[in-house]
């Protein structure tokens, strides 16, 4: 059986069409050329697709069955030479992207000249604004976002998980001593969140389960402005590896209360909305992104 794209073509624009005189004019060839066609592809399938009369053309079972299936194909090679198309073109034009400070500084900004000479023609607009609710009044086209999401009318794509360390400088835990267990930081200064009660639930195994909720004795609406306290030794903080990573590893900052970590990690996500006339410049820029991380 050698059944190819244009038997399928011809088949499924007869039955749209109506009439094989109708679907001639679609197709651009005879009506007598287009019946002989549709003959060929029953010989090579040896069976009847359609029952023809002078008035009109009725599927046969086994017609109804083939064009299903080759709507079906068609569709997918449709799809796979769009697919192709859009890889050969060069992603261009404006792309917002928004984030919280710390994931833009430590995860976006130092990867940012690599991205631009790979896609020179998209411009990048970054952002940074944590309350970002409504994604196309305030014109962004990706926003990242950090924890659990809550907005289910948005496409979501994970992109990583970090882990939460209790954390201390050196020069902290030198003055003011080094607690051993959860219980402890109730004795020292605790570096928190402002309107982010979950960045106040630290995962450290105690007396109550595997999450310790603590009340800060300084508090900040920004994960690198309290990063750049600890780092200043005014006390003891919880924030994710993607911003510590360097300074634990350069002993800036040190891991405490190991013990009790339950091994818990945030979930990081892009989120955008679907728009076929992005989808190029926002699929090129989250597997960069992803490749990264």
């Amino acid at each position: 059986m050698d059944i190819n794209s244009d038997d399928l073509k011809t088949f499924i624009t007869v039955i749209d069409s109506g009439t094989l005189s109708a679907a001639s004019v679609h197709l651009g060839q005879t009506t007598s050329g287009v019946s002989r066609a549709l003959s060929r592809l029953e010989d090579k399938l040896a069976t009847s697709l359609l029952t023809r009369t002078t008035r009109r053309m009725e599927l046969t079972e086994e017609g109804t069955l083939f064009l299903e299936k080759a709507r079906a194909i068609l569709g997918a090679m449709e799809e796979a030479e769009e697919t192709i198309r859009i890889r050969r073109q060069k992603p261009a034009g404006r792309l917002c992207v928004d984030a919280a400070s710390p994931f833009m500084l430590h995860c976006v900004v130092p990867h940012v000249a690599e991205f631009r000479a790979m896609f020179p023609e998209i411009r990048l607009e970054l952002s940074s604004n944590d309350q970002i609710a409504d994604l196309i009044e305030h014109r962004t086209d990706i926003a990242i976002r950090i924890g659990a999401l809550n907005d289910s009318t948005l496409h979501a794509r994970a992109l990583t998980a970090s882990p939460l360390y209790v954390l201390a400088s050196p020069a902290y835990l030198a003055a003011h001593g080094t607690p051993r267990t959860p219980e402890d930081l109730a004795q020292h200064t605790l570096l928190g969140f402002v309107q982010y009660e979950l960045g106040n639930q630290w995962p450290l195994r105690n007396a109550n389960g595997n999450s310790l909720t603590v009340t800060p004795s300084i508090s900040a609406s920004s994960g690198e402005t309290l990063r750049q306290l600890a780092l200043a030794g005014q006390g003891i903080v919880c924030l994710a590896d993607f911003m510590t990573r360097t300074d634990i590893e350069a002993g800036r900052l040190v891991k405490l209360l190991a013990d009790d970590y339950t091994g818990y990690r945030q979930q990081i996500h892009a989120v955008y909305y679907r728009n076929t006339q992005l989808a190029q410049r926002i699929s090129c820029f989250l597997d960069f992104l992803q490749q990264k991380l």
